[in-house]
């Protein structure tokens, strides 16, 4: 018999980090196989098929296509771990469920004795139901698009104590997005959202704004797949793989953002940082003269700051939902509050400083004849609103980028 594949069926895999994940726990047969509904069938009917990994559109789907299913999978309706077994026959498994509670217990979040409200009604939702139900939750309220609890009359669940976001909303490339308001509920102490791409959703920020405990989906993500590797391969994984793959991955994946006064070198530091990271740059400045065809002093004679703030903003929102870069801004780019969840969203910002006399004035037509006191005055508490960390750029360029990466090698694992 030949060599059996491995992998994660859905519609759009884009965002997906399946396969270095897999590949972490020993599976390097793991691949993406991106399907239509009629594909189905035939896919699942493979003889070569060893197990797959099932996510949106098709955790329900599925369940159909199994021999067998286990008693949680069969209780959710919902089967995100698909294995042949040797007689040729499909087990279904639902994973998810232990990949919940895990992120569940990481944060400190239980839904014991309070109102849980889910939002969505598909595969993750009833897993997101049937784990809540079973964690002592006294009521479990689910939010769909119609019906007596839709997204038109949340503020009837204004007393939920943990909301659970089991959408696709807010999930790269449609960033930005959000289930709900937070502000609808008061009573609200821990906020789980499943998307784990990007690493903040919107929800995501508007928690930690509130001081709310929250987590996004990488933590479900890592130990559901450790569960479902143990099927694929027949062998145990220890549990402490899930941490040491969660902090690899968000070492991997996290960007480094720069930002600071006009002059202050975060363009040198950042392209050191690619020197040592090996990691793409994505400077804003540049993208923009590259977009426009001239120089930034050219874009503001011409067209005025303001087509300057805009391009800046379309270009940082880009930049943003990348990962695993370094992302070089202007100096100018914390004067737009709307770009703070752009770079906050997979990034950890980092403010360089320098002294005030050493920053370089050519080409910048905001600092060229500015009093830079006056300049640094006014963007102070700009820097501080989006920064995580504060860096001293008044040495070598190596210095800064040494230190910015030791921090960033520190401070990226929760």
């Amino acid at each position: 018999m030949g060599k059996k594949i491995y992998g994660l069926i859905g519609r759009t895999l884009k965002h997906s980090y399946s396969v270095p994940l897999h590949r972490e726990l020993g599976n390097s047969a793991y691949r993406l196989f991106e399907l239509e509904p009629s594909e189905l069938a035939g896919f699942l009917g493979r003889s070569d098929l060893g197990g797959v990994n099932v996510t949106i559109p098709y955790k329900e789907a599925v369940c159909k296509f199994c021999d067998t299913l286990s008693p949680e999978a069969e209780a959710t309706g919902s089967v995100n771990t698909i294995v042949r077994r040797a007689d040729g026959s499909l087990a279904g498994f639902n994973t998810d469920i232990y990949g919940l509670h895990y992120m569940m217990r990481r944060a400190g979040a239980s839904p014991g004795g309070k109102k849980v409200v889910v939002f969505g009604s598909g595969g993750a939702s009833r897993t997101a139901q049937y784990v809540a139900r079973r964690g002592g939750a006294r009521e479990v309220a689910v939010i769909s698009r119609s019906g007596p609890d839709s997204y038109d009359n949340l503020s009837r669940h204004h007393d939920a104590g943990m909301l659970i976001n089991a959408t696709p909303l807010g999930m790269y490339p449609h960033t930005g997005a959000a289930a709900a308001d937070l502000s609808l509920f008061p009573e609200c102490t821990a906020v789980l959202d499943l998307v784990y791409n990007p690493r903040r959703t919107a929800l995501i920020m508007q928690a930690e704004a509130l001081g709310i405990p929250c987590t996004d989906g990488l933590p479900m993500l890592v130990a559901q797949a450790k569960k479902a590797a143990e099927l694929f391969l027949g062998r145990a994984v220890d549990d402490s793989e899930i941490e040491r793959i969660i902090l690899k991955l968000r070492r991997e994946t996290t960007n480094i953002v720069l930002i600071g006064m006009p002059g202050c070198g975060k363009s040198v530091v950042g392209l050191t940082l690619g020197e040592i990271t090996g990691r793409g740059i994505i400077d804003i400045d540049e993208e923009i003269v590259r977009e426009k065809g001239c120089s930034i002093a050219g874009i503001f004679a011409a067209y005025g700051e303001g087509e300057f703030r805009r391009l800046e903003r379309r270009l940082t929102a880009a930049a943003g939902k990348e990962r695993g870069k370094i992302i070089v801004t202007g100096g100018g780019v914390v004067k737009d509050e709307r770009n703070y969840p752009s770079l906050h969203q997979n990034g950890r910002i980092y403010h360089l400083r320098r002294d005030l006399t050493l920053l370089a004035r050519e080409g910048r037509p905001l600092s060229i004849k500015a009093d830079l006191g006056a300049l640094y005055r006014e963007r102070r508490p700009l820097y501080r609103r989006f920064r995580d960390a504060v860096i001293d750029n008044s040495g070598t360029p190596a210095e800064a980028a040494a230190t910015i990466w030791r921090d960033f090698n520190e401070n990226t694992g929760n």
